[in-house]
């Protein structure tokens, strides 16, 4: 039943129950229409009365159904609105917990509103690259004001009931009840039953003392701020439109703005983020309803920054944490960058100085593994060596209880090598967590060969806890991401052998979206860390060609800002990168030594090569099942590697740009003998999906 429909005392109650947000999905709407006429055409109802069931009013439209054709099925949710104000008899929003999106533009539709203290009240339609389009922009400032109502629709955030209610003036909230909200829903509407005209927010009037200069700043403010988003310049002309023109007029704008939005790259771009970050989660033979193991209590092993990071997410959960080091110096130091971490939080206002002692009072700290046998997991952070881990593991299998957890934390390694360092290869599995750990969204699950369904359960259950993007990934060398980036920074390095300096491939690389270019990203994650990598590889792979560019790096102790000097040079106390000439005359050397010209390498090129690798190694992943979905290594590269998420991450791009462009331009990398050919042969599954006439994603 996805609406209900009862009448108490002369007041009909419509109840949206369209779990888990009552989303307005094509059953919904029709049950909700319905539910309108039959109270039109019952005499003894006075009064209607909307909510929803359960923990929302509604979220909006109905994720499930985008686009299908029941989105747009009539009623619609336009005609939904309009037959709410078509009603002879007066309608009742009452608003709790949630009310978003298309849920909000409904209750705009309502007569009357009255709400809950606490509900989220947003129009979040920006963040997928819209503008709200079932009247949000135009009815919202005639009930909250022009200023007030911009900020809403141009961040999407939302801002709780109470607040709004509070505005001098403001005409969304016909009245707070602080009470049982139904019981007050219905005498307010017993109270309004009588009363005509009905009030409609489309006849309110709405204008801006300022007027155009107004929306010329606030067009020019959100342009600075969002230059890659077209969406949130829009918003700024819609609500311009419900100023300047008749509603009717106002309302047509939006809608043309809105499906003009639909099919922008940027618009594709964020939709796909947002479905595939809830792709993530589903894991084809572990089903959702799989039992999952209590994590009450956890142990980390290492206080350095990765491990200090781990357990602060788990503070920040509320689940208690042992940290283990190996002298009571690296402990000390591991705490006070904890506390250190927490204070300027306070100290921004960010966090309450009683949250803070309450996350504090959860750690505690031990030199001895003993320690750890009551802990229901445990996270490993110690140096990415494996004879290191070897010896941690088999120390955790000797003292850990039956059914704990054994986590690594490693980024590179192989988890069924570690996983058979102990007894119980069924607990363990990889916990790939991205620095700094406490503010990367990324937490790579790593599943082993023997790692059972409940452990792989249990550790996605808590990675959203613990508000991290969990990516399942199998084992191989790097996992997605790091195996992916490989590639990006031999790529990186080959252009510099080819003619370009460290500073314009990041100048192409940030101006394409990218949060940082791999040269800024290599000083500040530590170049000795790549090098260290690299030296493995010529062993395990002697055939695979790196430009040694890199390895002359740290030859000469450039390992980055926390050196003083990388690929760029730093001034003490200060991140700002300053090209340097020492390293251009490097890379000059080491051209002239390879007998190479320097030729002019456009951005185009550079984006290109560096973007195409990450899609082509993707590709093999994807072919080999290390990644379940095409979907989830976009996700891996949005929250942890920085790509530009109005690009949908490497394999949405590869789309937008088109699987045949992106065939081509491999083809034509590859017939460049200064870089790798064999890498460069599209990958089988890329010229299958070509071949099919199929996107990637």
């Amino acid at each position: 039943m996805s609406a209900s429909f009862e009448i108490q005392d002369g007041v009909a109650v419509i109840t949206l129950n369209n779990p888990p947000v009552n989303g307005l999905g094509y059953e919904t709407r029709k049950a909700v229409a319905d539910g309108l006429a039959r109270a039109q055409a019952d005499a003894s109802v006075k009064a209607i009365v909307l909510t929803g069931a359960g923990k929302a009013f509604s979220g909006g439209a109905d994720i499930k159904e985008f686009g299908s054709p029941k989105a747009l099925a009539e009623p619609n949710l336009l005609s939904l609105i309009r037959a709410a104000e078509l009603c002879t008899k007066p309608i009742v929003a009452a608003v709790h917990s949630v009310c978003m999106g298309g849920g909000l533009e409904l209750a705009l539709g309502c007569h009357y509103r009255v709400t809950s203290p606490g509900a989220n009240v947003a129009l979040p339609e920006v963040k997928l690259g819209l503008i709200p389009g079932a009247g949000g922009t135009q009815r919202l400032p005639r009930v909250l004001g022009v200023e007030t109502a911009l900020n809403m629709i141009v961040s999407g955030e939302p801002v709780k009931s109470e607040v709004l209610a509070g505005i001098p003036g403001q005409k969304l909230f016909d009245k707070l009840i602080d009470g049982d909200l139904m019981a007050g829903a219905l005498a307010f509407a017993r109270e309004v039953a009588d009363v005509r005209p009905l009030p409609l927010v489309r006849d309110m009037k709405v204008k801006h003392p300022n007027g155009q200069a107004y929306f010329q700043f606030a067009r020019n403010t959100v342009g600075a701020m969002a230059k890659n988003y077209p969406a949130p310049r829009k918003c700024v002309d819609a609500v311009q439109a419900a100023v300047d023109k008749a509603f009717d007029a106002g309302m047509a704008f939006e809608r043309e703005t809105f499906i003009n939005l639909m099919w922008t790259p940027e618009c594709k771009a964020l939709r796909h983020a947002f479905f595939a970050e809830r792709a993530t989660s589903k894991i084809p033979d572990v089903p959702e309803d799989t039992p999952t193991r209590a994590v009450n209590k956890l142990a980390v092993i290492g206080a350095g920054t990765m491990g200090g990071g781990i357990a602060m997410n788990f503070l920040n959960a509320g689940i208690p944490v042992v940290m283990l080091e190996q002298k009571q110096d690296a402990l000390d130091r591991g705490v006070a960058t904890i506390r250190k971490n927490y204070e300027s939080q306070v100290k921004k206002g960010k966090l309450k100085q009683d949250k803070y002692e309450q996350r504090m009072a959860l750690l505690s700290t031990t030199l001895s593994y003993a320690d750890l046998s009551d802990a229901d997991m445990v996270i490993e952070a110690v140096f990415e060596d494996m004879a290191v881990k070897k010896a941690v593991f088999e120390q955790l299998d000797a003292v850990m209880k039956p059914g704990a957890i054994l986590a690594s934390n490693t980024s590179t390694l192989d988890v069924n090598q570690i996983a058979n360092f102990t007894k119980r290869p069924q607990d363990v599995i990889g916990t790939h967590f991205f620095s700094p750990a406490n503010v990367m969204k990324l937490l790579e699950v790593v599943r082993g060969a023997a790692t059972a369904k409940d452990v792989l359960a249990t550790v996605m259950q808590l990675g959203k806890k613990i508000r991290k993007t969990c990516v399942v990934s199998g084992v191989c060398d790097g996992f997605i991401g790091n195996r992916m980036i490989e590639q990006y920074s031999r790529q990186a390095g080959f252009l510099l052998e080819e003619g370009c300096t460290p500073a314009q491939v990041d100048r192409a690389a940030e101006k394409f979206g990218f949060a940082m270019g791999p040269f800024r990203m290599g000083d500040l994650a530590g170049n000795d860390v790549g090098w260290y990598i690299r030296k493995r590889r010529y062993v395990e792979k002697p055939n695979l060609r790196y430009s040694k560019t890199a390895d002359l790096l740290c030859e000469k102790g450039r390992f980055g800002q926390k050196t003083g000097a990388g690929w760029y040079d730093y001034q003490a106390g200060k991140r700002d990168a300053i090209p340097s000439a020492e390293v251009e005359q490097m890379i000059a050397d080491h051209r002239a030594a390879l007998g190479i010209t320097a030729r002019k390498i456009s951005d185009d090129e550079i984006v290109h090569r560096l973007v195409f690798s990450l899609v082509n190694e993707a590709a093999r992943l994807l072919e080999e099942g290390i990644a379940l979905r095409a979907s989830d290594v976009d996700m891996v590269y949005l929250t942890g590697y920085g790509f530009p998420i109005f690009r949908g991450g490497p394999m949405c791009y590869a789309d937008t740009y088109g699987l045949f462009n992106v065939v081509q331009m491999m083809k034509h990398y590859a017939a460049n003998p200064l870089d790798d050919g064999e890498f460069w042969q599209p990958a089988p599954l890329l010229l299958k999906l070509l071949a099919e006439g199929k996107n990637i994603v």
